[in-house]
């Protein structure tokens, strides 16, 4: 219980600990088990106490350059698992490749909105967490000792680590070159996050400042769960006949959206690691923006300042 204590504090060898009384007021045991306790910590060479001034660790034992750093992503969002979902898929694989080519130990895992591994999570230094919603249960997130980061948060209450993508640069690029009267279609998640309510508003926002000439029309869609029912999508199309379809699409709706449209369609989408048009964030980049600011946290769990999020490119 102790050593989960300083970890989640991100003490290191040389920090000062609490004293017996101050340990007695956060553990439900009884003076004599602690004091007992810190003698058998001082005997095994964890601590060092030192007369007048208090206790130190000596060791660390959790704390070690070979970190152990996991991704989890939410079986409740995700829809059909990890690699059944394109843009996460290659975002785990750049994860995973930086951690390892860091010299560290990679873990990949799931979650659901009611159920977390966090005793799994007591064990490992960092974790990255993808999915986690307004349906999700975050009261246990506060129970581990493990180090907490956030790739595209997804919910308002969570004050942790996250790492993001601002897609507006990108929009807005979009809408300067092709401000000429065109219908544009905008596919909108039904999966309530809130960063997907960033994006719905960061595109409307451009759509005011450069896109005023062009007509656009948004239709919601279930691109996760549910990448089957398109009968909306085919109507809105059919009935709009758009001249650019943007929004996060199901890789198997280009074909359809190609097909039913009367005339050539442009088709933008977030999408990672590629040349094809759309809005295009370059994952090995991103993540080697990510692991060195989970790194230094993990130094020193003090530090509460937010990173840059990551600009997505448009591509013609």
């Amino acid at each position: 219980m102790l050593f989960k204590h300083w970890k989640t504090k991100g003490l290191k060898k040389g920090d000062k600990i609490e004293s017996q009384n101050d340990i007695t007021r956060f553990c439900d045991f009884s003076l004599i088990t602690i004091i007992k306790t810190l003698n058998d910590l001082q005997d095994e060479g964890v601590i060092q106490r030192k007369v007048g001034k208090g206790s130190y660790l000596n060791n660390a034992p959790w704390f070690t350059t070979h970190l152990r750093i996991g991704f989890f992503y939410n079986r409740d969002v995700v829809g059909g698992g990890i690699f059944h979902n394109n843009f996460y898929t290659k975002v785990v694989v750049a994860f995973e490749k930086q951690v390892i080519s860091d010299g560290h130990e990679f873990i990949l895992g799931s979650f659901t909105h009611k159920k977390k591994p966090i005793l799994l999570w007591d064990d490992l230094d960092a974790v990255a967490l993808t999915g986690v919603t307004a349906k999700t249960d975050i009261t246990d997130l506060d129970t581990t000792s493990c180090l907490l980061s956030f790739i595209e948060k997804q919910n308002n209450s969570m004050s942790k680590s996250h790492y993001h993508i601002d897609f507006e640069p990108s929009f807005n690029e979009m809408f300067k070159q092709n401000n000429n009267n065109n219908k544009i279609l905008y596919l909108d998640s039904k999966i309530d996050t809130s960063e997907r309510d960033i994006r719905t508003k960061a595109f409307k926002t451009s759509f005011n400042n450069y896109g005023k000439t062009n007509t656009l029309k948004t239709i919601s869609v279930d691109q996760e769960n549910e990448p089957h029912k398109t009968a909306n999508l085919v109507k809105m199309i059919i009935d709009f006949q758009p001249d650019f379809v943007c929004g996060y699409i199901h890789l198997s709706w280009y074909e359809l959206i190609k097909k039913v449209s009367q005339k050539k369609v442009k088709i933008y989408s977030p999408l990672l690691d590629t040349k094809d048009p759309g809005f295009i964030v370059d994952s090995n980049e991103w993540m080697r923006q990510i692991l060195p600011d989970i790194y230094l946290k993990l130094n020193d769990r003090k530090i509460e300042s937010q990173p840059k999020p990551y600009l997505a490119k448009f591509v013609p």
